[in-house]
C-alpha cells in the first residue's frame, strides 16, 4: 500500500513508517500533520480524483534540518565579474504515521431504501 501525496510543490511517493525529508513547514516537533493525496494503490485498488476525498494521509514532525550547502558561481568571462553566494534550504523530516481509505458509506436513502426491503421480505 502506498501513497502519492503533495507537499511543497513537489510530489512524493510514500508508504506507512517512511522517514522524508520535505520543505520546511510551519509546525513545531512532533506535531502530527495532514497531507494531500494525489493517488492511493492497495494492491489492485487504485484511487484518484473525486474520491481522493476518502484518503487520509498522516504524519508525524520528526524535526527540522537544514539541507548542504550549495555554491552559485557567476562568471562573466572578459569583464572581470566574478561573484560567489550560498545557500542551504530549509527541510523538515516526517514519519509517515498511516495511510489509510475510510470506508464507503451509503447515503442516509441507500440505508432507509435497505432497511425498507429487509423489513418487507
Amino acid at each position: 500500500m502506498y501513497a502519492i501525496v503533495k507537499t511543497g510543490g513537489k510530489q512524493y511517493r510514500v508508504q506507512e513508517g517512511q522517514n522524508l525529508l520535505i520543505e520546511r513547514l510551519p509546525v513545531q516537533d512532533g506535531e502530527s500533520v495532514s497531507l494531500t493525496p494525489l493517488l492511493y494503490v492497495n494492491g489492485d485498488q487504485v484511487v484518484d480524483g473525486d474520491d481522493l476525498a476518502k484518503v487520509e494521509v498522516a504524519a508525524t514532525v520528526i524535526g527540522h534540518e537544514r539541507g548542504p550547502k550549495l555554491r552559485v558561481v557567476k562568471f562573466k568571462p572578459k569583464r572581470g565579474y566574478k561573484r560567489r553566494n550560498g545557500h542551504r534550504q530549509e527541510l523538515t523530516r516526517i514519519e509517515i504515521k498511516n495511510i489509510k481509505l475510510a470506508s464507503a458509506s451509503r447515503s442516509s436513502k441507500a440505508k432507509a431504501a435497505a432497511e425498507v426491503t429487509e423489513d418487507g421480505a
